[in-house]
């Protein structure tokens, strides 16, 4: 039987906790009218007996305390809301606990936020790691030397596995069941749960926002101007010429603050206003092309589904209702 380690994070999400309990349970459920033992042994593992999550309307009873519990399987670190690193912060006792239990051999898996409690621990340096995509800068800001992956929605290294924004963390979930009890019993689980398995992609669920949390005055003026002119062909030459610097420069000062070259986040931004564009107009996709600066249709129809994980025409079918009848 596998030893399963729900934590119970101050400021924890209730979806992605009661959530995972209640996958993993029923796993055990399916297998007793098989007539065969549980796969599983889940228990609630907090720093004290009742922890008030999803910004206090709820009150999670562990069944352990984190001291209590000397060795373990698998560990699932929730996701957490409000400030993340105050978040962080408050869970910081979890810490060492969680990095001991990997070195003796646990897995440990975190759900969307609960990133950032396992990249606390230094496990994550040097590996792959999802986490919801609005928290993207944050996350690259506090952990440089871990390899975010916006666009996953699983990622699974050397027994640490993480999942990507929000509900995703139901796909990882149905991961490890497949992991530790098999693909029919992961298919049952999906089904049951109607959970759409095997989905590899958030992309499409992305929305790009800049990232201008830095103190480059002069690259947020360079951002400011690509945003304000994403219907232009702009070159990295009349960028720079505008700014008054040379374009190496530019270069490296914009992949240095946005972590985007600059042609890299005008391509973010015209296809962002061509999926807003998808989401509520009737125009057909040449319109929006045109619309947001691009002619070559092979160009815009490769970047656009780089960039979402999707055609043009499947996006604005999934977004958009009225167009999708037309």
């Amino acid at each position: 039987m596998k030893h399963i380690s729900i934590l119970v994070p101050q400021g924890a999400i209730l979806g992605s906790l009661e959530g995972s309990r209640q996958l993993l349970t029923q796993v055990n459920a399916f297998v007793k009218m098989q007539g065969q033992p549980p796969l599983f042994k889940v228990q609630l593992v907090g720093l004290c007996r009742e922890t008030p999550v999803s910004g206090g309307l709820f009150t999670v009873h562990a069944d352990h305390l984190l001291e209590e519990i000397t060795h373990t399987d698998l560990i699932i670190i929730p996701a957490v809301d409000g400030n993340i690193e105050e978040a962080v912060e408050k869970n910081k006792r979890f810490i060492p606990w969680i990095t001991q239990q990997y070195q003796q051999g646990a897995e440990v898996a975190s759900l969307c936020m609960g990133a950032f409690i396992l990249a606390s621990t230094g496990l994550l340096r040097g590996r792959k790691c999802a986490t919801h995509w609005m928290a993207a800068n944050d996350f690259r800001r506090m952990f440089p030397d871990v390899e975010l992956l916006t666009e996953k929605i699983i990622t699974d290294e050397q027994g640490i596995y993480s999942s990507g924004g929000a509900f995703s963390y139901q796909n990882l979930i149905l991961h490890l069941i497949e992991k530790y009890a098999g693909r029919e019993l992961a298919i049952l689980s999906a089904k049951v749960f109607a959970i759409e398995i095997d989905r590899i992609s958030q992309s499409s669920f992305m929305m790009f926002q800049g990232q201008k949390d830095h103190e480059d005055a002069l690259v947020r003026k360079a951002q400011d101007f690509i945003e304000s002119n994403f219907t232009e062909r702009i070159t990295v030459e009349q960028l720079s010429d505008r700014l008054a610097i040379n374009r190496r420069s530019l270069e490296r000062r914009f992949k240095k603050a946005t972590g985007n070259t600059v042609n890299e986040y005008m391509q973010r931004v015209k296809i962002e206003a061509a999926k807003k564009s998808f989401e509520v107009s009737r125009k057909n996709i040449n319109e929006v092309m045109y619309d947001v600066g691009y002619s070559d249709t092979k160009a815009f129809r490769v970047i656009f589904k780089k960039t979402t994980g999707m055609t043009p025409l499947d996006y604005r079918n999934k977004y958009n209702k009225q167009a999708a009848a037309l």
